[in-house]
């Protein structure tokens, strides 16, 4: 089936934004995730969409694709005896895109038990990683109660320290649970795995794997080979090269006939895993990395804060650009008035907050506890940040160089000591140099429409803590 699109439009709408260049967000792969990130998509989705085709996956085997570990006992327990099946999946681009691994997958998945009612869970939010996803995790998946959760945010940081978490409190939240771990990978990756070893961010992730006995599944071994093989190109902007597979057009984003190869090596794991059905109860041991994200949270903004006047509670599915958000936001508070602020109480050493970037958002200061803060970057390929006397920025820009005429979503995480904390976050009169952000390639818009620009406004979607909420 050749009619249908691999990439949401939000990622195509991306990667153009990507294409026009800005090397002011890191590397390659952090440009990209940055790019990916757009609007939300619906949360349910049918495994058994008539639509979706079936995978028929090639021949190929090799023992590195799938590590069994302790399986997937419980769902697969569950579904032979005809009991009806939530499978919920999250991760980042590569899991929200509309006709991808998610969908073939769970429609797979669907054809091994044809008469068990099913329905699965879209928790893909693009160009994010473990550090949000552990955040929203009980709000977008485990609220459900699923019996089965994939887990992919190889190429999106691949923060072990997220990861523990979102393993943690899955177990925490229900032991029966199972979890299966997928690795993408992009182009930079595929000559690892054909000299026989594991990309660094992904080892990081399956010494998780063999601590808490889980399955994974590298979904570019094979076609790393078929590179080696000169059967496939990574990445190509040629709409078909003679006698070879064409796997993406930006190294990372898999289009059609490179997504069949994605879900063929799921479902060839799926019939190994199949053979290990007994039901049985998931050990949570002790945490294997101190700082583990096991007590990340994520809040709707008026359960948590305090705000001052100047912020009007809006419904995202009233506005023309921000009804794409509304899977995500319920509501959103939005600020147009320089000095507003929302204030909140948590003890624990993190906070954030989950919002939308667009041409007209403005730049953010930071009190802790009565304070001003700067803040410098912690860890490359996430959105964390420390608090610091000395070096850093006074003030955060929600505006960046992927913000021009589109909107996107996007989140900050700040770290603290442990302990005690209030936190005032004010809407700073100060603008930024936007044009000089954007660039001399993006420039058409705002010097078409200057006055979408020349704003300073807030879109605050979620608060994110990683502790507990104190009373306001």
């Amino acid at each position: 089936m050749r009619n249908y699109l691999f990439l949401s439009l939000a990622l195509l709408v991306a990667a153009s934004a990507f294409a026009q260049g800005n090397k002011a967000e890191g590397t390659y792969e952090e440009r990209l995730r940055a790019a990916s990130q757009g609007g939300a998509s619906p949360l349910f989705f049918d495994p058994a969409a008539a639509d979706i085709p079936v995978i028929k996956p090639l021949e190929f085997d090799n023992s590195r694709e799938c590590t069994v570990r302790n399986g997937l006992p419980n769902f697969f327990h569950k579904a032979a005896a005809g009991k009806s099946i939530t499978m919920g999946f999250i991760g980042g681009s590569i899991t929200q895109a509309v006709y991808g691994y998610r969908t073939r997958t769970a429609r797979y998945i669907q054809s091994l038990y044809p008469n068990v009612p099913m329905k699965a869970i879209n928790a893909g939010i693009s160009g994010t990683g473990t550090d949000l996803g552990a955040c929203r995790l009980h709000e977008q998946l485990l609220q459900y109660h699923p019996d089965i959760i994939f887990v992919e945010f190889a190429v999106n940081g691949a923060y072990r320290e997220g990861m523990e978490g979102i393993i943690r409190q899955i177990w925490e939240f229900d032991p029966t649970i199972d979890i299966c771990l997928l690795y993408t990978i992009h182009h930079e990756q595929h000559a690892i795995y054909t000299a026989g070893k594991v990309p660094d961010n992904v080892r990081g992730l399956e010494e998780l794997a063999d601590y808490y006995g889980i399955p994974s599944i590298h979904l570019g071994v094979q076609p790393a080979l078929m590179v080696q093989e000169g059967k496939l190109v990574w990445r190509s902007d040629s709409k078909t090269i003679p006698g070879k597979i064409i796997f993406s057009n930006d190294g990372a984003h898999p289009l059609p006939e490179g997504g069949d190869l994605y879900v063929g090596a799921i479902a060839r794991s799926m019939l190994t895993l199949q053979k290990k059905a007994l039901s049985r109860k998931h050990v949570l041991p002790a945490p294997l990395l101190a700082d583990n994200w096991e007590n990340a949270h994520m809040y709707a903004p008026a359960e948590l804060a305090a705000f001052s006047s100047g912020w009007n509670r809006i419904n995202p599915n009233d506005s023309t650009f921000l009804k794409q958000f509304a899977p995500w936001f319920p509501y959103i508070m939005k600020t147009e008035q320089p000095g507003a602020s929302f204030t909140f109480r948590f003890k624990g050493n993190m906070f954030g907050f989950f919002d939308i970037g667009g041409p007209e958002v403005g730049q953010l200061a930071v009190e802790v506890d009565g304070k001003p803060v700067k803040l410098s970057p912690v860890l490359a390929g996430t959105r964390i940040s420390t608090v610091t006397d000395t070096d850093g920025s006074e003030l955060v820009n929600r505006f960046g160089p992927f913000c021009n005429n589109r909107y996107r979503g996007q989140f900050e995480c700040i770290k603290v000591v442990p302990g005690e904390h209030t936190v005032t976050i004010k809407l700073s009169p100060v603008k930024s140099d936007k044009r000089k952000i954007l660039g001399e390639s993006q420039l058409a818009d705002i010097t078409a429409n200057p006055a979408k620009y020349d704003r300073t406004v807030l879109y605050l979607g979620k608060i994110l803590i990683r502790g507990e909420a104190l009373p306001k």
